[in-house]
């Protein structure tokens, strides 16, 4: 090492001290040992890419309002808050988190991408190779060159003219009223409130039309909030193509569940569907689609509408300002999640059993079935093959779900199990 040193140029003075200092430093293990708390602790840390988040396709995406919070490690991907932050697989559709505000007390989320990335990469193929005609590009170049867009800039309203053609169950039958409300109450903006949408910069209009071209979802879950009493889980931001909302457990993981919570849900399920009927606002939501994973549960074993990408509306106040003419209209905006041939539903064609005679089809039979005793089973079951069936009028089928649900109300328990009741079960006779 001397002649190292040498060789370096490094004059002798120098040579010696260093010297010295090593030799200090390996004869004395507890000057080698107080040295080292000293030293900056290295924290791991997630190493974020745009890819993974989806930034990299903005502005064809949700949004940024929530973005510093993944950055500053206060939402983090895995449920027992490990020191080990690595990423969890970028092809998933969705993923378990934890939230704070304060990195003292975290909360579950989820963490949901609008949908597969499979399905995105095929849409931003689409969007190059028909609008530009090659393999890869700049994807918020291409869409702002589309006929739709630059109507969207020219807009001062969101008209039904500029949803037409989106395959969102959400705008296959939209009034003004509606497109107002997701103006006014649209959460990625700081300056929302009007139903104009002079407080939108382009930007800001391109990751709307995007967002309601592939899943209305996020937008649901905004113009609706939980907060009103609807029953959807609370949005609290978006970055890039990840949404992030208030955790839920999918009900499919309660289908094996005690007697008591079975009834439990069965009845919060049937209130809700009530609840999308009949409303302060006279909106009517229905369902094109329902499953497992449609419907989900808090921890304090309230239900909520988990995935609300299925979700349709229509304004009983209103009606729909699109004759069903109008739905036919395609562009790229309509084939980013669908095929572009799949065909629209009147919305003359809904009926109030609609949503009802679904849920009674795939969701109920296997949360309440060979639960109970007979003849309570045997009274239960017949109930929901006849609402299955479909076969009846509204007035005769709402009359056989309000004794189902009269049969259910008994069989459910009061305690803390239920938290979103209880205590209040043991004094009210509303629960």
């Amino acid at each position: 090492s001397w002649v190292f040193w040498k060789a370096s140029g490094y004059p002798a003075f120098h040579d010696s001290l260093m010297l010295l200092l090593v030799l200090a430093l390996s004869c004395n293990p507890s000057t080698a040992a107080t040295a080292s708390p000293s030293a900056p602790h290295i924290k791991p840390s997630y190493s974020f890419g745009r890819t993974f988040l989806g930034l990299d396709k903005c502005n064809a995406c949700i949004g940024t309002s929530i973005c510093k919070k993944f950055f500053k490690e206060e939402i983090r991907f895995d449920t027992w808050l490990s020191s080990h932050l690595k990423l969890p697989p970028s092809y998933l559709l969705s993923y378990s988190g934890n939230y704070t505000d304060d990195a003292k007390s975290w909360r579950l989320v989820d963490i949901t991408r609008l949908t597969s990335k499979y399905r995105h990469d095929l849409a931003d193929k689409r969007i190059c190779t028909s609008l530009l005609k090659t393999k890869t590009c700049s994807l918020e170049r291409a869409l702002r060159r589309t006929h739709r867009f630059q109507k969207w800039l020219r807009a001062k309203r969101l008209t039904p003219d500029l949803v037409q053609g989106l395959s969102s169950p959400m705008l296959r039958c939209p009034s003004q009223r509606l497109l107002d409300r997701i103006v006014r109450r649209y959460a990625e903006v700081p300056d929302a409130g009007s139903i104009y949408m002079d407080h939108l910069t382009d930007r800001d209009k391109l990751r709307l039309l995007y967002t309601l071209s592939v899943n209305s979802h996020p937008i649901l879950l905004q113009i609706f909030p939980d907060v009103e009493g609807w029953p959807f889980p609370r949005y609290l931001g978006s970055c890039g193509r990840l949404v992030v909302s208030a955790s839920t457990r999918p009900l499919r993981d309660f289908y094996s569940a005690v007697p008591e919570v079975a009834a439990d849900l069965a009845l919060q399920l049937l209130a809700v569907l009530r609840s999308m009927g009949t409303n302060d606002l006279n909106y009517f939501f229905y369902f094109t689609h329902v499953d497992a994973g449609t419907f989900g549960v808090f921890s304090n074993g309230h239900l909520f509408i988990r995935d609300a990408s299925t979700l349709g509306i229509i304004d009983k106040e209103e009606g729909s300002q699109l004759i069903d003419g109008q739905q036919e209209y395609k562009d790229i905006f309509s084939c980013l999640t669908v095929d572009c041939q799949s065909a629209f539903v009147s919305c003359n064609s809904i009926g109030e059993k609609h949503s009802l005679v679904m849920v009674c089809q795939e969701l109920l039979p296997k949360l309440l079935k060979g639960k109970f005793l007979q003849p309570v089973q045997e009274k239960i079951d017949s109930f929901l093959q006849h609402c299955a069936d479909g076969l009846a009028d509204d007035q005769s089928l709402n009359e056989a779900v309000a004794k189902l649900a009269e049969l259910l109300k008994p069989l459910r328990s009061c305690d803390s199990r239920f938290a979103y009741r209880y205590p209040d079960c043991k004094y009210s006779d509303k629960y």
